[in-house]
């Protein structure tokens, strides 16, 4: 039963990702999914994306709540090939993931410590190869099979046709096991030779060690059915239960005493107060709430970290009339409406003109391994600009933006923007900045001491556009004003080519109609 599972396990979403939180599961236990179905929504710190099933059949079991963080490499989902019983009505079905196809811990001691239940005789499978089309273990790796089927069993003849069926399927590829990525066409999967399991683990109640790390807050370390059946009818929660097995694995003893130990030390109802309303030490004042730091926040707080960490940041601003270009933008506006850019456009393609002038502020800054440091420079701007969503500040970048119009920068900032707000831009379109346009004046705000977006080395900050006083041909006049605040990296370039770039954009802004004749 249990050797037609086929398990996919989380993959490397892009840009070299660990981790995705489950978001919500778009398929249920029992049902047929189709190859490039989309099963699980999840969210990295990049975006929210939908994530397909490389399999064809029945969902046997799904590995993980909303809610939960998901390690890449863990089990994701466990598909029943279409034919074969499905483990959703075999004891098996409750089978942890991570007793499935544990991964040892320390890479030198593989032999010790890998479980002679394993039926992958693997680790972890490399995430980038999850990327292209299922690993070799994650084809064979079957969640509870070695302590549901006979050593006789695995690999019998007549599990040949079929497993020789899915292989053929899985050389054609589906061409969409990623957003943004396709099944390997070419590759020919190996199947790994399971290993022979003793009788006696078919016994339900199993308390044989198993070298399974169990970490807080992931899926229980139980294997035996019974146990998790016991758990679920006394209301007790698996992730809260200390294992005594091997490798922290739940025993029916570790159940029974969780549910036995609340009638022998309740917790008083002052303890109970003292701990929902902790005191903070530092400031005296009762702690209202704790937040995770996750997601979108948690990767904003460490490219800042280490963008204050790492730059010597430097910043120049200056004052811009922007009087003309909202003239000349309501003149094109009253000629064709729907057609006419965007102001962030406008001023877009100045940046990306000034860049070509000014090239040492699209460039990288690097340390090598042996210490040495590079400057490395880009053929072309891929010019990012920062987006406020609910899931935070996200910065998608507009590719080879020193090649498009005005109107071009426009259509593609909308697009951009858009599906940023509804969480589904990809990995490439929110790490690929070379430069970022920052229109913080949305916010009502003049200037800002920007951080600068690491790795790249400069920051043009845009604030509002306000009425104020201002001097025309020697008379006082209210003209539209606004704020430009370039941060640099002082490594790359000194404050004489950051004045440069700052200066030729605010000429521009303020005779567009000079600079555009010469773009």
């Amino acid at each position: 039963m249990t050797a037609e599972l086929q398990v996919f396990r989380l993959p490397d979403l892009g840009e070299g990702l660990t981790e995705a939180e489950l978001i919500n599961w778009l398929v249920a236990v029992g049902d047929e999914i189709r190859v490039d179905q989309p099963i699980a929504e999840v969210e990295t710190a990049k975006s929210v994306v939908e994530v397909p099933s490389p399999y064809a059949g029945t969902v046997a079991v799904l590995h993980g709540e909303p809610g939960q963080t998901l390690d890449v490499g863990k089990p994701l989902i466990s598909v029943a090939r279409s034919g074969a019983p499905s483990a959703a009505s075999g004891v098996v079905s409750s089978a942890s993931a991570d007793d499935a196809a544990p991964a040892p811990s320390v890479v030198g001691s593989a032999a010790s410590s890998e479980p002679s239940t394993s039926g992958s005789g693997s680790g972890l499978p490399n995430t980038r190869k999850l990327v292209s089309g299922p690993s070799a273990s994650a084809l064979d790796a079957t969640p509870g099979a070695a302590s549901s089927a006979p050593a006789s069993a695995v690999g019998s003849p007549s599990a040949s046709p079929a497993a020789e069926a899915y292989r053929v399927e899985e050389r054609a590829g589906s061409g969409n096991v990623l957003i943004g990525y396709g099944t390997s066409g070419g590759g020919e999967a190996r199947r790994t030779r399971p290993r022979k399991v003793p009788a006696a683990v078919v016994i339900p109640e199993l308390e044989t060690p198993v070298a399974s790390s169990r970490v807080p807050g992931k899926l229980s370390a139980v294997i035996s059915p019974l146990v998790r059946k016991m758990a679920r009818d006394h209301g007790v929660s698996l992730d809260s239960v200390p294992g005594s097995g091997e490798s922290g694995l739940i025993l029916r003893r570790d159940v029974e005493a969780a549910i036995t130990e609340p009638r022998k030390s309740a917790p008083t109802p002052a303890v109970a107060e003292a701990t929902s309303g902790s005191l903070d030490a530092r400031t005296g004042l009762a702690v209202a709430s704790r937040s995770a730091v996750r997601g979108v926040r948690k990767a904003v707080a460490a490219n800042m970290s280490r963008s204050r960490s790492e730059i010597p940041e430097a910043t120049v601003w200056v004052d811009v009339d922007a009087t003309a270009l909202l003239e000349m933008r309501a003149e094109l506006k009253k000629r064709d409406e729907h057609r006419t850019p965007g102001l962030l456009a406008f001023i877009a393609r100045f940046v990306t003109a000034g860049l070509k002038k000014y090239p040492e502020l699209n460039t990288r800054f690097e340390t090598l391994p042996d210490g040495s440091q590079e400057i490395i420079a880009f053929d072309g701007v891929n010019l990012g600009f920062a987006a406020q969503t609910d899931r935070g500040l996200v910065v998608p970048s507009v590719h080879g933006a020193d090649k498009l119009s005005a109107r071009e920068l426009d259509a593609e900032i909308r697009r951009l923007t858009a599906v940023a707000r509804d969480g589904k831009a990809t990995p490439a379109e929110l790490g690929s900045g070379t430069f970022t346009l920052n229109n913080y004046g949305v916010f009502g705000v003049d200037g800002s001491a920007a951080i600068i977006n690491y790795p790249e080395v400069a920051m043009l900050g845009l604030g509002r556009i306000i009425d104020k006083p201002w001097v025309v041909d020697g008379q006082l006049a209210v003209r539209k004003v606004t704020e430009l605040t370039l941060a640099f990296d002082h490594r790359v370039c000194d404050g004489e080519t950051a004045a440069g770039f700052l200066r030729y954009v605010a000429d521009a802004i303020e005779n567009p109609g000079t600079v555009l004749s010469d773009l």
